[in-house]
């Protein structure tokens, strides 16, 4: 079975640069594995791979998407599979590289997460449940519907928790449930996980540095064009963490300085996230953040069954 590699682990881990160097050493692309750098126009806030670092590698599912789009863990999942087939059509190999667990999944456990259809009018009533009453008490609600799924996502992921309540209301059966029936249907490759690990509290610093560096680099200015461009249509693209506090400071909810801390604040918080969520999957092969790229590329090449030195 083919094998291809993937790079997971959490923001500011160096999953770019080290996968980016794997790739010139094996001759692989890559697919991205970011539910938001598929989205145009969000560069900074993102940390999308620039051109310049993509030392011409070919990457794919880094932009195409409007950021005012609903983009599905399905769409996903349909189209990251066309794009590893297209690389192992050109005898290269693939490297799915990311932080977002759910894309992760979707490939190394062939799940598929079902297409329900937005019902509008259950939405908007669900929106303003969540206006009205909080949003913990629909956190609370989908909790008692499915645990297991509900545990696994943020207390303030609107979207997440509303979506468990749609697909139960839809189907008659839990997210989880489905989940466990398509994984029956098996996978299509060998995938080999690799997950990058950093001592927390450096992992920290590192996120603290990228925060301030996206500040340099526009990120207000960045998230005041699209506000400005889109308004409430960029409802989904605009809960990532970064443009979700920015608008919150063109609104005069906060402070700049309370913003910069709640961004930091809440990156740390999702970085935690991805941690927990990463370490649940099985034969999953950690390697040292603090190892220079060369050593983790050869504990890699080393690691497989495929490349040897």
């Amino acid at each position: 079975m083919q094998k291809v590699i993937v790079i997971c682990g959490p923001t500011a881990s160096g999953k770019t640069a080290l996968s980016i160097e794997l790739a010139k050493k094996i001759n692989g692309e890559i697919v991205s594995a970011d539910s938001m750098q598929i989205y145009d126009e969000m560069d900074i806030g993102t940390a999308k791979v620039t051109k310049e670092e993509m030392q011409g590698i070919k990457h794919y599912m880094v932009g195409g998407i409007s950021p005012v789009k609903r983009y599905s863990v399905a769409e996903y999942k349909k189209n990251a599979l066309i794009a590893i087939n297209e690389i192992i059509e050109k005898e290269k190999i693939p490297i799915v590289v990311g932080g977002t667990g759910l894309y992760v999944n979707s490939l190394i456990y062939g799940i598929d997460y079902p297409e329900v259809e937005t019902d509008l009018e259950y939405r908007r009533e669900l929106e303003e449940i969540a206006k009205n009453n909080g949003l913990q008490y629909l956190y609370e609600k989908a909790m008692k519907i499915d645990k297991e799924a509900t545990l696994k996502i943020s207390q303030n992921d609107q979207k997440r928790i509303l979506r468990i309540l749609e697909i139960y209301k839809q189907t008659g059966k839990t997210k989880t449930q489905l989940e466990e029936e398509s994984r029956k249907n098996g996978v299509p490759y060998n995938y080999d996980v690799y997950g990058i690990d950093f001592p927390r509290e450096i992992l920290y610093e590192r996120i603290n540095k990228r925060v301030e560096l996206m500040l340099e680099a526009g990120l207000i200015d960045e998230v005041t064009r699209l506000y400005k461009k889109y308004g409430k249509e960029l409802y989904t693209s605009a809960q990532a963490i970064g443009y979700k506090e920015v608008i919150d400071y063109i609104n005069n909810l906060y402070t700049k300085e309370e913003m910069i801390e709640k961004i930091k604040m809440e990156t740390r918080r999702y970085a935690k996230r991805q941690l927990t969520w990463f370490r649940k999957i099985e034969n999953i092969k950690w390697l040292n953040g603090l190892d220079n790229i060369e050593d983790n590329i050869k504990a890699i090449l080393h690691s497989s069954s495929i490349w040897k030195e």
